[in-house]
């Protein structure tokens, strides 16, 4: 049957939002700190960038936790979709922060600020990296176990902070045996990674708050629901995500001289089919005659 999400479901979420907050925490603080000891403005660029994915963690976590609320009057389908806004928020926060690394990386590069790190700050950026992946593995199993798209988003960063940390690692151990430039402009590819992936995120949860929906998955539920006995066609179809949950709108020709009793047998095949072959949350199907 279809995967509804459970409060067990939240609770894994939440338990994922919660590990990167700790894991974001300890990691900023470490590469902030290393970072203006060592004199690396990469790995202080890379601090900001985690610092910035506590907020972000905290987002999706009070986002999650709002998702629960029940249906109301004021909401009839209930709140799943604060989950897609958790993600959207997200992805703005992480745009200012990699516009503002990219800003301060190249000032310093044309003003020609660059100095020698300490090979301190490539070790804490391989160890933070590593930690990182971790982090992604835990969170990334979660999401799938809770189907969060909240999560999602939140393992998708913490994947990229743990690529980011490793090239910045690589680039600081270089720039301490006479390449002191690299430090200044892994600093500035830092920012364009951290943009690209707020970009990503931000065109997926735009898309999901304005009802876009997959044409692709759409053509399979067509090709599934005219494979029923009984069903004449499709007059339409429409699809909208609420957080991790599909609806569906479709409106089938039935023979017009079928009883109604034997049309309701079949849109109950449909709904059926739908939820266990594609775990669809909701479907609702009118029947127009097939002329």
């Amino acid at each position: 049957m279809v995967e509804r999400k459970t409060v067990e479901d939240f609770k894994k979420a939440e338990k994922g939002a919660v590990i990167s907050i700790a894991a974001y925490i300890v990691v900023s603080a470490i590469k902030l700190i290393i970072g203006k000891i060592a004199k690396s403005e990469a790995l202080t660029a890379d601090g900001l960038n985690n610092f910035t994915d506590v907020i972000s963690s905290l987002t999706v976590l009070i986002g999650l936790y709002l998702a629960q609320k029940p249906a109301d009057h004021d909401h009839r389908y209930g709140h799943w979709k604060i989950e897609n806004l958790a993600s959207l928020i997200t992805s703005l926060i992480m745009l200012l922060v990699g516009g503002e690394v990219i800003f301060s990386s190249l000032k310093n590069l044309i003003e020609q600020k660059t100095q020698k790190p300490d090979w301190l700050a490539g070790v804490v950026g391989a160890v933070s990296g590593a930690f990182m992946l971790l982090i992604y593995y835990i969170n990334q199993k979660l999401a799938r176990q809770a189907n969060s798209s909240a999560l999602k988003a939140a393992a998708k960063d913490n994947l990229s902070d743990a690529l980011t940390s490793w090239g910045t690692a690589i680039a600081i151990l270089a720039a301490t045996i006479g390449y002191s430039w690299l430090d200044g402009v892994t600093a500035l590819v830092v920012g364009i990674i951290i943009l690209k992936t707020a970009l990503g995120i931000f065109k997926e949860s735009a898309f999901d708050l304005s009802d876009g929906f997959d044409d692709e998955k759409l053509n399979q539920y067509i090709v599934a629901i005219n494979d029923i006995d009984g069903v004449g066609g499709i007059k339409s179809i429409k699809g909208r995500s609420l957080g991790s949950n599909i609806y569906l709108d479709l409106i089938i020709a039935i023979d017009p001289e079928m009883s109604v009793r034997k049309s309701h047998e079949i849109t109950q095949k449909i709904q059926q089919m739908l939820e266990e072959k594609f775990h669809i949350y909701d479907v609702d199907i009118h029947v127009e005659p097939d002329e």
